[in-house]
């Protein structure tokens, strides 16, 4: 076996970075690695957020914005081949559907090890259904070197859906920095919170999310509205908080001013401080249509909160229904506004799925067995190409 003269590199191939459950896992794995163990490098085909790029704390990390045209990434082809025989990684990591097609070049360049990660299904294909998606992850598979699946259904999906082997699959669901996360003792209220929204006797739900279709905060605000309209003591009392900003925000808008919600429905935007907001809530929300394994749900549990969740994805990996929250159809706002009001009327069942949601991630999604994961099969691919990370 060839050791190498310094840490391997890995070049993290995204299709933009910038705010998102995707990339914050990211920013995980790169933080939390061992500085002696891997470089990092991280190449967006589209474009890099700059304060984004701040929560990498490692100042040896390079970020780099191919500013990639609309339609097929072949016309960036060349250029990221340069790039790669430039910066000679060992490991090329892609992610999701949109990154996929870069495991051509990187091949090409002669990269040994090329990774590609299936985080979750997207608007255009949110169950995995599509012909035309599974048949691209077929052609694009002789190319890719080994994958990684977040979730059991994402791993399913890849053997049965797309038939690539059981040996080429690795499944590693995401961690949470529960640190970064702790459970509050009390409400910490923002700063900022508009007048009157928080009080002793209210009960805030919220959710965590680029505004997207995905996302579903459309469905969230809907469920929202039917509890309010249903006349429930309970409802009159609650108040929603969406944090996150995107496409679908003049939607979402519309639909609280419709719906008579403006006082009672604070759209924070994007923002940094989501520890501290989540600190905020009584009960976090997520509405999403389709999700691999969903880090704000993740955070939100470190945070203690009970969750309402849609039962889609890896959801139900996360969230033991009745035990740390509570599971229920997407696209339905009916069912969602149920779930609220019994999470809002049972106390003592909520305090209970709080302290299970918390020791639900100490015991299973730690962020130090992701990252033990991931260098496992980094490792593993790199012993398998006649490298070795560990003499350097």
């Amino acid at each position: 076996m060839r050791p190498l003269e310094r840490p391997p590199l890995v070049a993290h191939i995204l299709y933009r970075f910038n705010i998102g459950g995707l990339e914050n896992g990211v920013v995980n794995l790169i933080n939390h690695m061992p500085v002696d163990r891997f470089r990092h490098v991280v190449i967006a085909l589209e474009s890099t957020d700059p304060a984004f790029c701040q929560r990498v704390q490692r100042p040896d990390v390079a970020f780099i914005a191919l500013n990639k045209p609309r339609g097929h990434g072949v016309r960036i082809y060349p250029e990221l081949y340069r790039l790669l025989r430039r910066l000679r990684p060992s490991i090329v990591h892609t992610r999701n559907l949109a990154a996929l097609e870069m495991a051509v070049p990187a091949w090409a360049a002669r990269v040994p090890v090329r990774i590609h990660g299936e985080h979750g299904w997207d608007t255009s294909d949110v169950d995995g259904s599509s012909k035309k998606y599974r048949f691209l992850r077929r052609l694009y598979s002789p190319f890719v070197t080994h994958y990684i699946a977040l979730s059991g259904q994402l791993s399913a999906y890849l053997a049965d859906g797309v038939g690539i082997e059981a040996q080429r699959i690795s499944r590693i669901c995401n961690g949470v920095d529960t640190a970064r996360f702790p459970a509050a003792l009390e409400r910490l209220v923002p700063d900022d919170a508009p007048a009157g929204f928080f009080r002793d006797d209210t009960l805030v739900f919220g959710a965590v999310g680029r505004l997207q279709s995905v996302k579903d905060q459309l469905t969230l605000v809907r469920a929202f509205a039917c509890w309010r309209d249903s006349g429930s003591a309970h409802a009159r009392h609650a108040r929603l908080m969406i944090v996150g900003d995107g496409p679908l925000r003049a939607q979402v808008e519309a639909e609280v001013a419709a719906a008579a919600l403006g006082d009672d429905v604070w759209l924070t935007g994007a923002r940094d401080d989501v520890p501290a907001l989540m600190q905020a809530m009584d009960c976090f929300v997520l509405p999403s249509q389709a999700e691999g394994i969903s880090n704000t749900l993740l955070e939100a549990m470190s945070c203690g909160l009970p969750v309402i969740a849609t039962s889609v994805g890896g959801n139900s990996e996360l969230v033991a229904d009745n035990e740390t929250g509570s599971l229920v159809p997407p696209s339905d706002p009916v069912a969602m506004a149920s779930a609220m009001q019994r999470m809002a009327v049972d106390t003592a069942q909520r305090r209970a799925m709080s302290v299970a949601a918390r020791a639900r991630i100490e015991k299973t999604f730690s962020l130090d067995a992701m990252v033990t994961n991931y260098m496992a099969v980094y490792d593993k691919m790199l012993a398998a190409a006649g490298l070795s990370a560990q003499d350097v």
